[in-house]
């Protein structure tokens, strides 16, 4: 009974290190996306930017669908730490959201998303235009 005991505490202290393990080799970057907003009722959005990975620049495209109350048109710009990645394409994937926001000239945005992958988006920036919202958003990250 006893080596039992000590078997299994073996196999749970081997899965903790294997756990670790994997999440020691996750890595970080940085992001910049610049995203372009429209819409009425219904809203899409589109843009660019690059992730700067282990030393190499990767070029990103962006897009997603609001829906709610969304009105208005704004150009976010958006610079900040993609965390969780152990490859340059863990970025890529579908960001969900819901919130809520007011810009008219320019304002602020702050956001943390985090996609299947497991990537989390930590992002902050300004946003510029007329544009009311409160909506479920999503926005997807492709690599180019």
């Amino acid at each position: 009974m006893k080596l039992a005991s000590i078997f299994r505490a073996a196999l749970v202290a081997i899965a903790a290190l294997a756990g670790l393990s994997t999440a020691a080799r996750a890595d970080s970057g940085t992001v910049t996306l610049t995203i372009y907003k429209a819409g009425w009722i219904i809203g899409g959005s589109g843009g660019s930017g690059v992730l700067n990975f282990r030393g190499r620049t990767y070029a990103l495209s962006t897009g997603g669908l609001d829906y709610g109350l969304v009105f208005g048109g704004s150009k976010t710009v958006l610079r900040g730490r993609v965390s969780n990645i152990n490859r340059p394409s863990d970025v890529a994937g579908v960001y969900g959201a819901a919130g809520a926001g007011l810009a008219v000239g320019r304002g602020a945005r702050a956001i943390v998303l985090s996609n299947q992958k497991g990537a989390v988006l930590e992002l902050t920036g300004t946003q510029v235009g007329l544009m009311a919202n409160a909506d479920l958003s999503g926005l997807a990250i492709t690599m180019r």
